[in-house]
């Protein structure tokens, strides 16, 4: 069986639901960025061992959080030795916007995967866009480099659209699927 980890910084609860849901969908190891940028210990063995992970931040002012950059500057040392390489890579970002540059942030993400040497899982889902789609329907956002979700910015965790929670869970699967036919 492959193992998938969801490496992520969550600054108010949002991008750690998505996390959960994506690690659920793929039967995942959560490891969680501290506010400080700091992983848990052992963390650094868990993903030079790991089969695919999968990248989560909030966007803020158009990019990852401080806490999230400092965990991808640590990752030089897995770089420079190429632990990381051929492995799968996955991601996502929350932001309070519909749009709020998440694209970048994910650009940022899949970068930082190919810079490792890594392959990159899209989300691989049709974006729901007839006239008729509400934010309900899975990948209402029209993502496609990877999972974009959004919570306004007065809306606790429990408020995410529950299409952007099912797309989240529908990710997580597909990228245990992936790592899967790669094992």
């Amino acid at each position: 069986m492959s193992q998938v980890i969801v490496v992520y910084h969550s600054g108010y609860g949002h991008t750690q639901r998505v996390a959960e849901t994506v690690a659920a969908g793929a039967g995942a190891e959560l490891l969680a960025i501290d506010a400080e940028g700091k992983l848990p210990e052992g963390a650094w063995e868990k993903l030079a061992a790991a089969s695919a992970i999968v990248f989560g931040t909030p966007t803020y002012m158009g990019g990852p959080s401080w806490q999230f950059k400092k965990f991808a500057d640590a990752s030089s040392k897995a770089w420079f030795t190429r632990a990381w390489q051929d492995k799968l890579f996955a991601g996502f970002s929350c932001s309070a916007s519909l749009i709020g540059d998440k694209g970048s942030t994910l650009a940022y993400l899949q970068t930082l995967a190919s810079q490792h040497g890594g392959l990159w899982v899209s989300l691989g889902m049709l974006p729901s866009n007839s006239k008729a789609a509400t934010r309900n329907d899975v990948n209402s956002l029209g993502g496609s480099v990877g999972l974009m979700v959004q919570c306004p910015s007065d809306a606790g965790a429990a408020e995410i659209p529950a299409g952007d929670i099912e797309t989240a869970r529908r990710f997580g699967e597909r990228v245990a699927a992936v790592a899967a036919r790669f094992k």
